[in-house]
């Protein structure tokens, strides 16, 4: 086992998989070997590597899933890069946050930041789904070297009047029924159609992982996220930028639109038949499009 230390903290690495150990933490060295206890906070990675690639792509996946949703991209992407996943903190394979602490996307971003530091990775492509790319974009504006293109699935970048609506109720309801109820409710009314079934059934999933209090500690970021979005949408935007998004993506898709609209530097491609989860319901045209925009950037 190697351990790996950095600016606030260390890393176990064993197998390829990291997770990130905070200093905070309890520390018993031993014959040279350090052993961490109360793993606080901790994310969980793994890396896929290939030797004829000096390029990286970064995986990040959406509040209540893990890096198990990009199973559709690792084979066709480690063909051609190196490939980092990452499980968001509470979410998947990473651990819980015991202390009391109030969630932001600069935290949440700063996590990331660290992992791949922990790895020595300079630059990458960056591949975010759904809420992943508002923690991408975050990424972007702390520490701008780090991201070489971001490439979007379900992106979500403004709050139109019925998300804004969705996620009131959301708020209302969180204190009247239980967290899968509301899961699902929302899976229903993101993904409403026949052809959605499986990023619903994905979605449902996924969120039955997650425990009551950091459900509620994720939650509790959509209430700001209104003027969140404006916020970042205020940044200037240099960095190579593709936006994958589903036809029938009701609630985000007109928003991509205007913005793309307004920035001669953003592409936009929109799937037909398809819904909010992109890489997951039309998996080959999602890899096909970002490889061909990744070799771009690249070249």
């Amino acid at each position: 086992m190697n351990v790996k230390r950095f600016h606030k903290g260390g890393f176990i690495v064993q197998n390829g998989e990291t997770r990130a150990i905070s200093m905070d933490d309890f520390i018993l060295q031993v014959n040279e070997r350090v052993c961490f206890f109360l793993y606080l906070p901790m994310l969980y990675s793994k890396k896929l590597e290939n030797a004829n690639s000096k390029e990286w792509v970064v995986f990040i996946h959406g509040a209540g899933g893990s890096s198990s949703i990009w199973h559709k991209q690792i084979k066709t992407f480690s063909e051609k890069y190196n490939l980092l996943l990452i499980d968001l903190r509470g979410h998947g394979k990473s651990q819980i946050e015991t202390k009391k602490k109030r969630y932001s996307f600069k935290l949440i971003a700063q996590d990331v930041i660290e992992v791949l530091h922990a790895r020595e990775i300079e630059n990458a492509h960056f591949v975010g789904v759904s809420l992943g790319s508002i923690v991408i974009k975050q990424i972007e504006l702390l520490e701008p070297t780090l991201v070489k293109s971001m490439i979007f699935a379900g992106a979500i970048t403004r709050l139109n009047f019925k998300s804004r609506l969705l996620l009131k109720a959301g708020r209302i309801l969180n204190r009247m029924i239980p967290q899968m109820g509301l899961y699902q409710l929302f899976a229903r009314i993101m993904m409403p159609k026949k052809n959605h079934a499986s990023s619903r059934e994905l979605f449902i999933t996924e969120a039955r992982k997650i425990v009551h209090k950091e459900f509620n500690r994720w939650f509790k970021l959509t209430s700001r996220l209104a003027l969140y979005l404006i916020e970042l949408e205020k940044q200037t935007d240099k960095t190579p930028t593709l936006f994958i998004m589903g036809e029938e993506d009701h609630l985000f898709l007109a928003p991509v639109k205007e913005l793309v609209a307004q920035n001669p530097r953003l592409n936009l491609s929109i799937v037909p038949n398809c819904g909010h989860v992109v890489n997951y319901e039309q998996a080959e045209t999602f890899n096909d499009l970002s490889l061909k925009f990744i070799d771009q950037v690249s070249a």
